[in-house]
């Protein structure tokens, strides 16, 4: 009977450690629902073409660096299959500047300067804590991460939502697959 337990036990501790990380909503998360029901827009980033050399707790994109937690599988396999990498990220927060309607002025000042996208180039972050966000959508092909960010420049932890779509999914398909086929269609910042 001891035996019976012990197994029961062992059992129900370690399905948690092979289950996938997802997360319920918080109110942290209210903006995000907010976002991908009012302001979300299908995009189709494209994967890093170039050189991904993972490195201990690191990945190289060319000269560019992301450091992750060897623990986090989601984020690991989304920057090896380069589907986020910081030349990503740079032309992401670019983008987002110019098309934002907010201070027209120091957009006017920006543009001014000689090479003004350097203050938005990304290197040398680190992603961290990926979580599926299940809440976030009901489709199969369609999966929504988020993925914490520490980046030097910044005090705050910065939050990135990201939306991957893979068109051959089925509802029983494993995360890994899933990642491995997929394309980022969206992509939501925010600091925390």
């Amino acid at each position: 009977m001891k035996l019976l337990y012990t197994v029961s036990l062992t059992l129900l501790l370690s399905a948690s450690v092979f289950a996938q990380k997802t997360e319920k909503p918080g109110p942290k998360d209210k903006a995000a629902i907010q976002h991908f029901k009012n302001d979300y827009k299908k995009k189709n980033y494209k994967k890093f073409s170039g050189d991904v050399v993972v490195k201990d707790n690191q990945i190289l994109f060319d000269n560019k660096v992301i450091f992750y937690d060897k623990s986090d599988k989601i984020t690991k396999a989304i920057l090896e299959e380069g589907l986020i990498y910081p030349q990503l990220l740079t032309e992401f927060q670019v983008d987002k500047f110019e098309n934002e309607d907010s201070d027209r002025t120091q957009k006017r000042f920006a543009k001014l300067q000689k090479n003004w996208k350097i203050a938005f180039d990304v290197n040398n972050i680190k992603l961290y804590n990926a979580s599926e966000l299940v809440f976030l959508s009901n489709d199969e092909k369609v999966k929504r991460f988020k993925i914490l960010c520490k980046d030097p420049k910044f005090p705050n932890t910065m939050v990135y939502y990201v939306e991957l779509t893979n068109k051959n999914a089925m509802k029983d398909t494993p995360l890994q697959d899933f990642i491995k086929n997929a394309k980022v269609t969206h992509i939501f910042q925010k600091t925390e």
